[in-house]
């Protein structure tokens, strides 16, 4: 199976390349590093991955910002940071990569704890994963050709240490079970559907 992986170099990233490495063809990509570069918050970009990658069978994104810091400061700018990368970016890999994906294949995109348990300074983050979960749930019901998508929502990672400041009481989630949820996403057989790993 073909799989691109978008963020492999990252903190999750990395460890869902070394889940699925051993048994698939793995296409790495990355802002700045991998097999391939790509800018997700680019239309073009995206299409031109696609090109040079060719069919494939499953993608996962590991990838996508936002907009972290207190409501009272923030801009419609600031607010705009997450809705072209991690919200846009991602329904445009599914938009355009339906044109390029094999029969029966999966889409995998990621959110966060944020969409449900709200922390200060979060509220782009907070709106952003919401809206990349319904948006997840609807494209499975339309998606042609077998083609499965869904959406891995983790909390706190432990591999994440500076983030624990802003999560108080939450326990960081252990990377196995982070990657497992991403390999069971993109390997197993379910579609439209949110695993929160929590």
């Amino acid at each position: 199976m073909k799989i691109i992986l978008i963020g492999a170099s990252g903190t999750i990233g990395r460890r869902i390349a070394a889940a699925v490495e051993k048994d698939h063809e793995l296409v790495r990509v990355g802002s700045k590093s991998g097999d391939f570069r790509v800018d997700i918050g680019s239309t073009e970009s995206i299409e031109k991955l696609y090109w040079d990658v060719g069919p494939f069978d499953t993608l996962i994104n590991a990838a996508g910002s936002g907009h972290f810091g207190p409501l009272h400061a923030m801009t419609a700018e600031d607010f705009r940071k997450g809705l072209d990368s991690k919200l846009l970016g991602q329904v445009n890999l599914v938009l355009i990569g339906q044109h390029h994906i094999r029969p029966k294949g999966s889409f995998t995109l990621t959110s966060g704890i944020l969409a449900e348990d709200p922390v200060p300074y979060g509220a782009n983050l907070s709106a952003v994963n919401a809206a990349v979960e319904a948006f997840g749930r609807a494209a499975a019901i339309e998606l042609e050709n077998g083609v499965r998508i869904n959406v891995v929502s983790p909390g706190v990672v432990e591999d994440s240490p500076g983030y624990f400041p802003f999560f108080p009481g939450h326990i960081p989630v252990p990377m196995e079970k982070v990657a497992a949820a991403y390999v069971k996403s993109a390997l197993g057989a379910q579609t439209g559907q949110v695993f929160k790993v929590y």
